[in-house]
């Protein structure tokens, strides 16, 4: 499965995508950020492995991001997917540090989203970041999603930390605003 964009393209996860997102995560040594997991030589397979535990059992879409020229920036995924109430959640998002604040971020939770409501037939998308991520949390708003308030003791990091998450939400009522405002950031058409 693929989704593609106009500059980026989000390719299902697989096995042997451990060098190219190892390589990624090099770009910034993105493993050391305290709020988030991002994997390394030693975690990718623990990584890999749990991404298609999920996505053989329906509730998880891994992908890693791709640039026009087949680089390796990132990766991103679907997860927590209920098809009963028609909800997921964006997430585990990573992007390699030299391809931060560009194009790729928005375009690929542009991406992401359109899929969402208009293939899946999502009512809600949710995302969540830790609360002392300054950065995504912005990211996140300026996506036009709403703060919805602080999930506490959400889950315990690696280091022990005890993290505290930000949820937010986009509801299917407001995907036409949200997608015109991510559109009118990508300054393309999708309908080319």
């Amino acid at each position: 499965m693929e989704i593609i964009g106009e500059k980026v393209t989000l390719s299902l996860l697989k096995s042997n995508d451990k060098a190219a997102l190892i390589n990624a995560a090099s770009d910034g040594r993105l493993w050391d950020l305290p709020f988030t997991f991002v994997p390394d030589k030693q975690t990718i397979d623990d990584y890999i492995n749990t991404a298609l535990n999920g996505l053989a059992i329906g509730t998880v879409l891994p992908f890693v991001v791709k640039t026009k020229t087949d680089q390796v920036v990132g990766s991103t995924r679907f997860w927590k997917i209920d098809d009963k109430n028609r909800s997921l959640e964006i997430g585990h998002t990573w992007i390699s540090a030299s391809w931060q604040q560009t194009f790729v971020n928005t375009e690929i939770k542009y991406l992401m989203l359109r899929y969402a409501f208009e293939e899946r037939k999502c009512i809600r998308v949710q995302f969540k970041t830790d609360e002392i991520n300054e950065k995504s949390r912005a990211a996140i708003l300026r996506l036009g999603a709403k703060e919805e308030g602080i999930i506490r003791y959400e889950r315990i990091m690696s280091n022990g930390r005890k993290r505290n998450s930000v949820c937010y939400s986009i509801i299917e009522d407001e995907w036409i605003t949200v997608k015109e405002l991510l559109l009118s950031k990508l300054l393309y058409d999708p309908n080319n």
